[in-house]
């Protein structure tokens, strides 16, 4: 549905689940208006501004990218087949880019992408598939889910990035 942004050397590889119908109307990654993810982006420090839905093609040169586990469909994810879902994909793309981290923009993306249907928020253990990249489980920024919201998550991803510097 929306191309991947990777490039070479990214601190950072944010995943989501799949693109959401506003997403896929625009055109762009997390175009929903109640969505937090750009306001977070620019609140935490990871971007220097508050990017637009429409600078999504941006993020690279910040030294972020963004892919989803399902591509070529759209909607909330109770209504994506589970077979759209390529955790497969994701871990060999992030095999290839070798970014620093890979931090899931849901629990349920981290879940599925992981194979593991217990993980929490926050930083995640190593996972022998993917030497030397980080892994985070974030909240989902989607306005669906802003009663499960918690913004520490993002505020460690953050911290940890300014770390490596």
């Amino acid at each position: 549905m929306l191309a991947d942004h990777l490039a070479p050397g990214l601190a950072i590889i944010f995943c989501g689940t799949a693109v959401g119908a506003a997403s896929a109307r625009a055109g762009h990654y997390y175009a929903g208006p109640g969505n937090l993810f750009w306001p977070l982006l620019a609140e935490t420090g990871l971007t220097p501004r508050k990017l637009a839905p429409q600078e999504d093609h941006l993020l690279p040169g910040f030294g972020l990218g963004l892919t989803d586990l399902a591509k070529g469909v759209a909607g909330q994810d109770a209504a994506i087949p589970r077979a759209a879902y390529t955790p497969e994909r994701v871990l060999a793309l992030a095999l290839r880019w070798q970014p620093r981290a890979l931090a899931f923009t849901s629990l349920a993306a981290a879940r599925i992408g992981l194979g593991n249907r217990h993980l929490c928020a926050g930083r995640l253990e190593a996972d022998v598939r993917l030497p030397g990249v980080a892994l985070w489980s974030l909240p989902s920024p989607s306005g669906l889910a802003r009663g499960h919201f918690r913004r520490g998550p993002w505020d460690d991803l953050a911290a940890w990035r300014k770390e490596l510097r």
